[in-house]
This record gives C-alpha cells, structure tokens and sequence, in this order.
C-alpha cells in the first residue's frame, strides 16, 4: 500500500520531527528556502516554495516510493488540495494528521504571525 501523510500544524509544532520518525521521503516547503547560507524566507517566493515541494512529491510518487510526508502549516484546509489530488493520480492513501505540540520554532517566526497562523488554522 501505498500512503502519503499529511501533515499539518503550527509552526513549533513537531510537523518535521514526526515526518522524518516515518520516512525519508519527508517535503516541506521550507526545504526551498535552505541555502549554503542557512535558511533564508522570502515571503514573495512562498508559492514558488510550495510549487517545488508539489514538484518533489510527484516526483516521489512517479518512483514508487511507497511511504512519502509532507509537513507544512496548511493552515487553511484547501492548501491540502494539491496533494490530494496527487494522491488520487498515483493511487496513494491519504492520512492527514494534526500535530500541536508547543516547541519552539527553528525559524524564529515573529509573534504577531504565529498569532495570526493560530487564530486563522482550520482544524
């Protein structure tokens, strides 16, 4: 069988740590913005960055891989669209979960956003 997981949370949430305790095939859209320099957010590339983590996970999908996870915000639930219709094209079953453990975030995500990202998250 052949399942791609969802994942979904605030940031600090523990979305990459439980996605990488499941599979090597993990994506995120942050991934795009790690350079030799370290982790650089470009607000006006975020749909370049969540059209490359589509990118790689139809490339997963393409070679077989059999447990594949995404772990972005997807704040609202459309944002899941994508990945659904991927799963559906490649014979994937999906398993959405939502993490909300309350660790610090790696990206240091001023407090206003995360108070926005957590009163606008759709459970």
């Amino acid at each position: 069988m052949k399942v791609i997981y969802l994942i979904r949370g605030l940031p600090g949430s523990g979305k990459s740590t439980l996605a990488l305790s499941i599979t090597d095939y993990r994506y995120e859209a942050d991934d795009y913005f790690e350079t030799a320099n370290g982790y650089q957010y470009d607000r006006s590339k975020i749909a370049d960055a969540h059209e490359h983590c589509q990118e790689k996970v139809k490339w997963a999908m393409e070679s077989g891989i059999a447990t594949i996870a995404v772990s972005n915000t997807f704040c609202k639930k459309w944002e899941l669209n994508p990945y659904w219709t991927l799963a559906h094209d490649y014979g994937y079953q999906v398993i959405e979960v939502v993490v909300k453990g309350n660790f610090k975030s790696i990206h240091n995500i001023p407090d206003e956003v995360m108070e926005r990202m957590r009163l606008g998250f759709e459970n």
